[in-house]
């Protein structure tokens, strides 16, 4: 079941991807931040007004002596591959061996063998291609340190053919259920390890507050009371409970609270642009995901390509490590985002030193990994990155290794429910997706009781949206932008006109598909199906927020109304859009 639906909030009624009708830290050494400093940025910081946070996870002093003894044994070009993440379509299994890589990620357009998008079976075999790789012995005699692969399953595990799709975020946030977020972090986190994978790109935590924004979408609402009631279920819902012998590992992976922090904020809603709130407004509205996403564990943080008053916020030393290490003691890792490093003043794709001495702990370097291999282990043998700085850096991604089993875990086809690809948008799962799309469909009116339809009627579908699975899914789903997919790339999804014409015909009334909206017999309801096409990130930007038509459905709707036609408009889109002449 595939769906694009809503977003909660004041504006919620006019846009759906989906159907219309705490104490400071006091460690040290390998579990500490590095030496707090507030001189490097444009605005200063105050970490004393910013929640006060333990990191809920107990230390556990076996975990602690195996990082202990892996950096003690590890050559510093291992240590340096440990923090750096390539693209699999940009590296194979033998060079992220070879470099010592301690991630591989695949991109919204990466996937196994080159192909546009692929099947489980095929993602399994290089999950464990990737891994089996990594875990050779040296003949240098230097420590076995598994591979971690992350991906972006943001609604669902959207990259592979088959697998359950979800509403995105921002209908999900006009559900008002986060139980049910539970248990869509829980289905996902199945579905990832069904194919190898360990670790996902989500939960998006930003605030949406300027809807011109292309990842508005991504967002559950703009309200942040709304963002933070979700945060804590879904992380637990992917990674599991504190505590419970299944966290991390089992039918569990590797969650990622992310954009660290203000990317709901840019000015003009540009991405990866600048904010310019206050403080108290960043930690107010912009991060109050990320207090309950730690509170529930979560480990790892992807930074934002965004600055705060002009500074990036990758290699922002205040705000990662004076607040989000200091002062909240997050105990994971920080990741950053595709190549954000290069934009930082004074780096390049392939060299910044800066943003590891901020806080940083894992570059996403998915195209430059090799040039920033080089680069930085010529800076950490030079003594630009400091040794203290890059040991913490890499024992904050052991722990993580440790305490998701990935350390002694078997190879990715033999862990639990690798290869059980019947899971892959299995009935349950699906009946999960489903309820999901119930609860976020969002309706603005109902003039003279078109609605519910009546057993008995003939119903025209018309609108180009009526049987368009791409549509329906958005962005982030088997493409980068959602764009390029046929109908047969869906197998077991439901276009809104199939779904239609399944219940007419269950219940006495009668169903026909004209995309036009033309027709030889007068219907007695028409329902249009119309909105946004995919799109994601960056592409998805807009100047302003009005509904660009291309199709001429106004002169659809109007038609209709001309002849007295009642009709049902089912709007599909990533935000809330002026559409007061439809």
């Amino acid at each position: 079941m595939t769906g694009r639906f809503v977003r909660s909030s004041l504006l919620a009624g006019l846009a759906a991807f989906g159907l219309y009708s705490c104490a400071p830290l006091e460690s040290s050494g390998l579990r500490g931040s590095s030496p707090t400093a507030t001189s490097g940025a444009l605005t200063r910081v105050d970490p004393s007004i910013w929640p006060s946070l333990r990191d809920p996870v107990p230390t556990d002093p076996q975990v602690e002596e195996r990082i202990a003894e892996f950096l003690a044994a590890m050559s510093l070009e291992q240590k340096v591959g440990q923090i750096i993440q390539a693209d699999i379509g940009s590296v194979t299994p033998e060079q992220a061996a070879a470099y010592h890589l301690g991630s591989v990620l695949n991109g919204g357009n990466s996937a196994p063998g080159g192909k546009p998008f692929a099947t489980g079976p095929e993602w399994l075999a290089a999950a464990e291609a990737f891994y089996k790789a990594s875990t050779r012995e040296r003949p240098d005699g230097t420590p076995v340190i598994p591979i971690i692969w992350g991906s972006d399953a943001v609604h669902g595990h959207n990259n592979v053919i088959g697998a359950t799709i979800f509403p995105h975020n921002i209908g999900l946030g006009a559900m008002r259920d986060p139980e049910l977020m539970r248990r869509i972090g829980e289905v996902t986190a199945v579905e990832m390890r069904v194919t190898g994978l360990d670790w996902t790109f989500a939960p998006t935590l930003a605030v949406p507050r300027d809807d011109r924004w292309g990842r508005t979408y991504e967002g559950f609402s703009e309200d942040p009371d709304i963002v933070a009631s979700y945060a804590a279920p879904l992380v637990e819902g992917l990674q599991g409970k504190i505590g419970d012998q299944d966290w991390l590992r089992g039918d569990h992976i590797v969650a990622t609270a992310k954009h660290f922090v203000g990317d709901g904020a840019t000015n003009e809603g540009r991405d990866q642009g600048d904010s310019t709130v206050s403080e108290e407004s960043l930690r107010d509205v912009q991060a109050a995901g990320y207090i309950p996403a730690i509170e529930a564990g979560v480990q790892s943080v992807m930074v934002s390509f965004s600055s705060w008053h002009g500074e990036k916020l990758t290699a922002h030393r205040p705000l990662l490590t004076d607040v989000l290490k200091g002062r909240m003691d997050f105990g994971g890792f920080l990741v950053g985002d595709w190549n954000a490093h290069g934009q930082v003043e004074e780096c390049t794709n392939t060299s910044c030193a800066g943003a590891i001495d901020a806080g940083l702990d894992m570059f996403m370097a998915p195209d430059s990994w090799r040039g920033l291999y080089d680069n930085t282990l010529a800076q950490a043998r030079s003594g630009l990155i400091s040794r203290e700085r890059l040991d913490d850096a890499v024992a904050r991604i052991l722990r993580v290794k440790l305490r998701s089993g990935l350390m002694d875990a078997d190879p990715p086809s033999e862990r639990p429910n690798a290869g059980r690809f019947e899971l892959l948008g299995s009935p349950e799962h699906r009946a999960v997706a489903r309820e999901a799309v119930r609860r976020s469909l969002v309706l603005l009116k109902n003039e003279s009781a078109t609605l519910p339809l009546r057993s008995g009627q003939r119903v025209l579908v018309a609108g180009d949206g009526a049987d368009d699975i791409g549509k329906q899914s958005g962005g982030w789903t088997l493409t980068w932008q959602g764009t390029d997919t046929a109908r047969s790339d869906f197998p077991g999804a439901t276009s809104i006109w199939q779904g239609l014409r399944e219940v007419a015909e269950a219940n006495g009334a009668e169903a026909v598909l004209s995309e036009d909206g033309s027709y030889a017999e007068r219907p007695d309801v028409a329902v249009i199906v119309f909105g946004e096409d995919p799109y994601a990130e960056f592409q998805g930007d807009v100047p302003d927020l009005a509904f660009r038509d291309e199709h001429d459905t106004l002169g659809m709707l109007r038609q209709f109304q001309d002849a007295g036609i009642p009709t049902v408009s089912i709007f599909l889109s990533g935000r809330p859009l002026w559409v007061n002449p439809y």
